[in-house]
């Protein structure tokens, strides 16, 4: 069943009474309605490509959040062949807020990395939500370090609303392992390619998206802090989260203009949620363009082309 957002209503109610009609169609007890469906269905198509054309900030982080949108093991799922999983960081245990291994993409071998959110109630308690703890971003490192040994490239999946913040994991040392991932993403040989599926939030996306490419879905988000975060920090109201979105500046649009991500991959008109299956399809091709204008370079160059471009955030925008 489609889960509607609070500004879609209006293409709800149009969607609602298209399927009215062709369950009355299907029982028999109606008139001819074919036309009437098809007109209301057009109508319905366009209300949707119109809203969706002139998303808010506020709009799109709602969106980026929707419960139906496909995840990492989704995209893992429909792009990857011959998929071995791997768990652990070699410390202190797994962490399933982060999924990675090895397979095949389009033929070539990859190190695949990523946030998993869940999707049904005890699929995201068993992966918090997305919410990485240390041991986390540890595996992360891990398997960085053992794709750069075997000089195989790595794909990044990115949708967390930010590194899981509780007291057990600031014990076992967050921080410190949110920059030895970063650190892997930076010391690596090979190419590595970042997607943000969803919400890129903070340090906990940071610690696997620094790449050589990083790629982003229309209606994704990417940002230093939730708009709830922020508008609690700068107004001490958590309903100004609308506001804050606004002003941070956390579209895609956004952070492709400052430089900050490379690539905008276009989604499904109404979202990857309307049609996953297109999304992942469409983030598929955009990774294997970016993967195959990185084929060929040398182990320094792929570094140096990694640093220059983080250098370089900052210091021009148009």
């Amino acid at each position: 069943m489609r889960s509607y957002l609070d500004f879609e209503k209006p293409v709800a109610e149009l969607e609602a009474k298209v399927e009215e009609l062709r369950a009355m169609e299907a029982s028999g007890n109606a008139v001819a309605v074919g036309d009437e469906i098809s007109r209301l269905e057009v109508k319905a198509a366009l209300a949707l490509k119109e809203l969706y054309a002139e998303l808010t900030p506020w709009q799109k982080t709602q969106v980026a959040r929707h419960p139906q949108r496909p995840h990492c093991l989704d995209y893992v799922s429909a792009l990857i062949t011959s998929f071995v999983p791997l768990a652990g960081d070699r410390k202190f245990g797994d962490d399933e807020a982060i999924v990675g291994g090895f397979g095949r993409f389009r033929g070539e071998s990859v190190c695949v990395i990523g946030h998993e959110k869940g999707s049904s109630t005890e699929s995201r308690l068993k992966h918090n939500f997305g919410m990485a703890r240390p041991e986390g971003y540890r595996k992360a490192a891990r398997l960085m370090e053992m794709a750069d040994r075997f000089e195989i490239p790595v794909i990044c999946m990115v949708d967390t609303a930010g590194a899981y913040p509780g007291i057990g994991a600031e014990e076992r040392g967050q921080a410190e392992a949110i920059a030895r991932s970063t650190e892997a993403c930076l010391a690596l040989g090979v190419p590595n390619v970042a997607v943000i599926l969803g919400e890129g939030g903070s340090g906990g996306a940071i610690a696997i998206a620094t790449a050589n490419r990083v790629l982003m879905l229309e209606h994704a988000i990417y940002s230093v802090i939730s708009p709830e975060g922020a508008a609690s920090i700068l107004w001490r109201d958590t309903t100004k989260a609308q506001e804050a979105a606004t002003n941070m500046k956390i579209t895609a649009q956004d952070m492709v203009r400052f430089g900050v991500i490379d690539t905008v991959v276009p989604e499904p008109t109404g979202g990857a949620h309307r049609d996953p299956a297109a999304a992942i399809a469409a983030s598929g091709d955009a990774i294997a363009h970016a993967l195959a204008g990185l084929r060929g370079l040398n182990r320094a160059t792929v570094r140096q082309q990694r640093r220059d471009k983080f250098l370089a955030m900052g210091r021009k925008i148009d």
